[in-house]
């Protein structure tokens, strides 16, 4: 339920995009003291209702990011075609019942080790960028054995509802760059693609006389494209900052 309201908010956001725009509509960059205020209040209510969210401190400075990991369920069967795994064992008769057994058993094996690619493990980090004056979401995908996911697999992985709607440019939505705090390689929501999604949420509150925590809406509206969904007591219970 979760997944499908946050395809519809997408939806909606999307159509809104297309539509006229009003020019007092507000702004769609964000100050590091708010980014940092509004993690706090998100990060609270994370805690609250135990939603695996932490703040990461980078030893010896003062930045830091939010981070939770997750399973996220596998959409494409190309996991498994590049791995060899088949669910279809041939038994030749005749065959005695130990051997039966035996081909049992072998089959088993092969049908636990495609098991074990039927979720993914993502981690996410929500960092602050100075340069666009905005947050950008960072995460990295492996499969359980550990195997790092290609960037072709992680875009597969994309839910069809979103890639349907990105696909005139997946590459400058989904890109793999250096991760800024730790100097590993991540994967990334292009922060270019930040206003085409917030400013119709933007707007849309400001059309309501609403004030938002901006990284709830945020989240609400990026996540699901690369399978991180936000529960809906976020929207109702983590206010904006004062």
């Amino acid at each position: 339920m979760v997944r499908q309201r946050a395809i519809e908010q997408f939806a909606r956001f999307m159509t809104a995009m297309a539509g006229e725009r009003n020019s007092a509509s507000v702004t769609c960059y964000l100050g590091e003291r708010t980014f940092q205020l509004c993690c706090q209040l998100f990060l609270q209510h994370s805690e609250t209702i135990q939603d695996g969210w932490s703040w990461e401190q980078i030893k010896g400075t003062d930045e830091g990011f939010m981070k939770k990991c997750v399973l996220v369920p596998v959409r494409s069967n190309i996991l498994h075609n590049q791995h060899g795994c088949s669910m279809q064992a041939e038994i030749m008769d005749p065959l005695t019942e130990e051997i039966q057994a035996n081909v049992e058993d072998e089959t088993a094996g092969v049908q636990a080790v495609c098991e074990s690619h039927a979720v993914l493990s993502y981690e996410y980090h929500v960092l602050y960028s100075c340069s666009y004056q905005i947050p950008i979401l960072y995460f990295r995908a492996t499969t359980l054995d550990g195997r790092s996911l290609s960037l072709e697999e992680v875009w597969s992985n994309v839910h069809p509802n979103y890639k349907q709607r990105l696909l005139q440019g997946p590459w400058d939505t989904l890109t793999q760059q250096e991760h800024p705090l730790l100097g590993q390689s991540f994967f990334m929501l292009h922060p270019c693609r930040t206003e085409e999604f917030m400013k119709p949420a933007l707007d849309l509150a400001q059309m309501e006389n609403k004030r938002v925590n901006y990284i709830v809406t945020w989240l609400s509206v990026v996540g699901p494209v690369v399978g991180l969904d936000v529960p809906l007591s976020y929207s109702t219970a983590v206010s904006a900052p004062d």
